[in-house]
């Protein structure tokens, strides 16, 4: 992963400056899920575990760490260490590695008035304002023929700013602080570059030359397709006067998705043990690799290693879905509930909903609260405002799915769904403690 070297770390400021740190390196190199997986991927196995195929045969060994991927965007990994699954359960954290964002159209190339833009797509339910007079770049999955008429695919990243969506000036838009909308299909194809009338670029042959540098020995001849979105390439950063905070995109759910993989490998394989991470959380969750979908389901009927023990299992075993609250805002604060708006830095969030949008149950909320209270971590209650819709997550789904005991927890954040979301330092040690000392617990359900 790419280091970070343009701001100093203060470590008076946080609890734990090291796994700061790393959040904002990993935050920084995982611009689309596709390289999130790809780092969190190098992360394990730098850490002794062992990929597997779901085309092969495989069954874990005592004591081995494993990892899977599934359409380059999902990854679950797993300890199959300490007492046997279907007599201790399986400690298990779920997260999502997308993001809402701009997707790049499969044939999106427009010129009009001199300049050369890609057409986007609105993925998620993005806060579309603050996409504008930003330095954007490119990134995502490549697939392509090579010179032996072989598909491979490639990440790319073209990691400088290469693209902006001009706001439109308040003097031709009197009504810009007080009523202006965003149509997407018209505001916001972005710039690339001048371009005169006869020209007619092509974006596969950009992509082309790109990934040519990078799988130059397989000798790409045709991009295919593509799986592409703009994002903003303002680096993760602390701030405030006291660095208490951090700034970054894609802090839902990437922050949960380190935090639940450092937690797994510093557990120390002291109990049955899983980490879930899918993509498409944010459009849905229903496909191959997304949370309503097969993939968890799959890896663990295989480990478990039969229907039985596999039921037996799950009635042991515990879910925690971690993604991102909403903290209260102090210039809106009337849109929390009096009762339940979480701070940030006053410690992760038990989400509720009676409505099933979130999984918590009194049993799981109590086994998180007593986990907290013995390892000294405060601990907060988010309940949306009754007279507003409530979000979800994963929680739901994946329990639906496999019939797993769940919880739903976060830290508390400003700006959830902009391109630039705001948390606290200290919520990020507070999470990391809480999941570390749920992976070793001894007793869940």
């Amino acid at each position: 992963m790419k280091r970070l070297n343009h701001f100093e770390y203060h470590s008076i400021a946080m609890k734990n400056p090291n796994l700061a740190a790393s959040l904002l390196d990993f935050l920084e190199a995982s611009p689309t899920p596709f390289h999130a997986v790809a780092n969190m991927a190098s992360e394990l196995e730098d850490a002794g575990f062992r990929k597997l195929s779901e085309r092969e045969s495989w069954k874990p060994k005592a004591d081995e760490r494993c990892y899977v991927t599934r359409g380059g965007s999902s990854i679950v990994a797993f300890s199959n260490s300490g007492p046997d699954p279907a007599e201790a359960g399986i400690r298990m954290v779920g997260a999502h590695t997308d993001s809402p964002c701009l997707k790049v159209k499969p044939r999106p190339e427009l010129s009009k008035n001199g300049y050369f833009q890609l057409g986007v797509e609105v993925y998620g339910s993005a806060l579309l304002n603050p996409w504008f007079d930003r330095d954007l770049s490119i990134a995502g999955n490549v697939t392509y023929m090579d010179s032996a008429r072989q598909i491979g695919t490639t990440l790319v990243d073209f990691g400088e700013a290469v693209a902006f969506i001009p706001s439109l000036a308040i003097h031709l838009d009197g009504d810009a602080n007080t009523n202006r909308t965003v149509n997407p299909q018209t505001h916001l194809p972005a710039i690339l570059f001048r371009c005169d009338e006869d020209e007619k670029p092509d974006l596969r042959d950009m992509l082309l030359t790109r990934i040519r540098r990078g799988v130059a020995a397989a000798k790409p001849e045709t991009v295919l397709d593509f799986d592409l979105c703009l994002y903003d390439t303002q680096p993760p950063r602390l701030v405030g006067m006291k660095n208490e905070f951090v700034a970054s995109a894609r802090l839902d759910n990437l922050l949960s998705c380190f935090i639940g993989m450092r937690s797994l490998i510093d557990g120390e394989g002291r109990q049955p043990s899983m980490l879930v991470c899918n993509d498409h959380e944010e459009v849905g969750s229903q496909s191959a690799i997304g949370a309503q979908g097969p993939f968890l389901r799959s890896v663990l009927e295989r480990w478990c290693g039969s229907r039985e023990r596999y039921q037996q299992t799950i009635t042991r075993s515990m879910l925690i879905s971690v993604d991102n609250s909403h903290g209260i805002h102090p210039n809106y604060a009337d849109r929390h509930d009096e009762n339940h708006g979480p701070l940030l830095n006053r410690g992760p969030v038990i989400k509720i909903n009676y409505n099933q949008r979130y999984a918590t149950n009194s049993l799981t909320s109590a086994i998180y609260r007593k986990l907290c209270q013995e390892n000294d971590i405060p601990l907060q209650v988010f309940v949306s405002r009754t007279d507003l819709a409530c979000g979800t997550t994963i929680g739901p789904l994946t329990a639906g799915e496999v019939g797993v005991q769940a919880l739903d927890v976060g830290i508390a954040q400003f700006g959830m769904h902009s391109v630039r979301e705001t948390c606290g330092v200290d919520d990020v040690d507070y999470l990391y403690r809480s999941l570390t000392a749920y992976y070793r617990s001894e007793q869940l359900v």
